[in-house]
Parts: C-alpha cells; sequence; structure tokens
C-alpha cells in the first residue's frame, strides 16, 4: 500500500491530502529516508513522522485495503517506546504552560455598550 494512503488509513494524517503533503514535505520518512507519496509499504518498515512540535516513530504491522475505525487503525501499526514517552513528556509540557494571556479588555459588555452608545449621543 501507497504511505500516504497508509497514513490516512492508519489515522496518523486527518485526510489522504495531508498525508502526501507530509510525505512530500518530509515530514515523513520510511526508515530514515525521504521518499515520495507513492513508496510502498509493507510490514516491519519504521515510518517517521513530525506533526507539528511531536515527532512520533512507529513500525508498520499490517494494512487493510480501505479506512475504518480507530480501534482498527491502532492494530495496523505500533508505536516504539521511546516515541510514546516523548509524546506524553511534550503533552505534559503543554499542559503546565501558562495558557495565553486574555486580549485586554476583551469583548464589551451590554453594559459598556449601551454606554458607548450614550457617549455618541445616539
Amino acid at each position: 500500500m501507497r504511505i500516504d494512503k497508509w497514513l490516512w488509513v492508519a489515522r496518523l494524517c486527518k485526510t489522504r491530502p495531508l498525508a502526501a503533503e507530509a510525505v512530500t514535505g518530509g515530514r515523513a520518512q520510511v526508515n530514515g529516508a525521504r521518499v515520495k507519496p507513492s513508496r510502498e509499504v509493507k510490514p516491519g518498515d519504521r515510518i517517521d513522522l513530525s506533526t507539528g512540535e511531536v515527532r512520533r516513530t512507529v513500525i508498520v504491522r499490517g494494512s487493510t485495503p480501505r479506512r475504518g475505525p480507530a480501534s482498527e487503525a491502532a492494530l495496523l501499526y505500533e508505536e516504539t517506546p521511546a516515541s510514546i514517552a516523548a509524546r506524553e513528556l511534550h503533552a505534559e509540557q503543554r499542559r503546565l504552560a501558562a495558557p495565553p494571556p486574555a486580549p485586554e479588555g476583551g469583548r464589551p459588555t451590554k453594559r459598556d455598550r449601551r454606554r458607548f452608545d450614550a457617549g455618541r449621543g445616539r
């Protein structure tokens, strides 16, 4: 099966065009080498996939002719322990990071809007 289709079927990418773009952009590699979207993957291949700041390393365990539920897609690959640890560490850091600051003032309330309109003579 083609790597772009496999990434989509395994639910590692949301859409097939995004999977093809990841492969052509070099964010998905097979056995450490950049490949084209038409590259065939087989059981035992190691795929390195970068999505955002997270890098996942998975080993292909199988393929299926069409996309199915997430429970079946999880059986198509095995994520390496180092990849799982790095992903969990990134999630923990993201959770502990301070939330982005709220804009100054924010959206005007109904009371603010009435005061504004009264000041303009409406």
